[in-house]
């Protein structure tokens, strides 16, 4: 009885992933629909990496007289080059269309690899300038977006405001934006990834103890984005009445 219960599950289990895979292939299948007919370049850009790689893996074979045994391995290497291709410009067609919407670089820092704890709009204004708060291993990173002369004066006073609790631990402090000394939305989630590691796993844990017991001022945003026909004089309308 319990040997059929285990086939019957382990059949279940497989199904289960059968279905994801190609819930899966369906959705790199969608994306890749819109980014062809938006992007003109997709589609020769891709057929240039397997084509090219191809090639160098045959001229590199006629040295060798086994140009037919690489020939194989330059497509599959191709093949991979086309996918990242393909992947890198979707990030890109992603970024364009997020880029100066209220709420976008919350969204970029929750879509970060890694062990990283981001609080959303710890400080902003009713017209939707935000600082959002990030802790990892380099310490604490203070995100703004907005307009640059009211986010700066929301960094000091965060920064003020958290570094009475945090001690010596490293804050550093961005703005998103593509003017002089701003990081561009593109390149946030790079930015802060690239920061030194300054601090260990359990200093982390004792930061979000710490700062999860600061009370939350100012105002709350939309998590990402705003959807696109969005009205804002609705959203500061509403966040007045809060």
């Amino acid at each position: 009885m319990a040997g059929k219960q285990d086939k019957g599950a382990a059949k279940e289990a497989a199904a289960t992933r059968r279905a994801e895979r190609k819930a899966k292939r369906g959705q790199i299948f969608e994306a890749f629909k819109m980014q062809r007919r938006e992007d003109k370049l997709l589609v020769p850009m891709m057929a240039g990496s397997v084509v090219g790689a191809a090639a160098l893996a045959f001229v590199i074979g006629l040295f060798f007289h086994q140009q037919y045994l690489l020939l194989p391995l330059g497509v599959l290497v191709g093949a991979v080059l086309a996918m990242v291709v393909f992947g890198r410009r979707v990030q890109r067609n992603v970024y364009s269309r997020a880029e100066g919407q209220p709420g976008a670089a919350g969204w970029a820092l929750d879509n970060m690899r890694g062990r990283w704890t981001v609080t959303q709009a710890v400080a902003g204004t009713t017209q939707l300038d935000a600082v959002h708060r990030v802790i990892g291993r380099p310490g604490i990173i203070l995100v703004a977006e907005g307009v640059p002369h009211r986010v700066k004066g929301l960094l000091a006073q965060e920064k003020k405001r958290i570094a009475r609790v945090v001690g010596d631990t490293p804050i550093y402090d961005v703005i998103v934006g593509n003017d002089e000394g701003q990081i561009p939305l593109r390149r946030l989630q790079q930015h802060v990834m690239k920061l030194p590691r300054n601090i260990s796993p359990a200093q982390i844990d004792s930061l979000e103890t710490r700062l999860a017991a600061l009370a939350s001022r100012g105002t709350a945003l939309p998590k990402g984005p705003l959807p696109a026909g969005a009205k804002m004089r609705n959203v500061q309308r509403t966040i007045r009445r809060r």
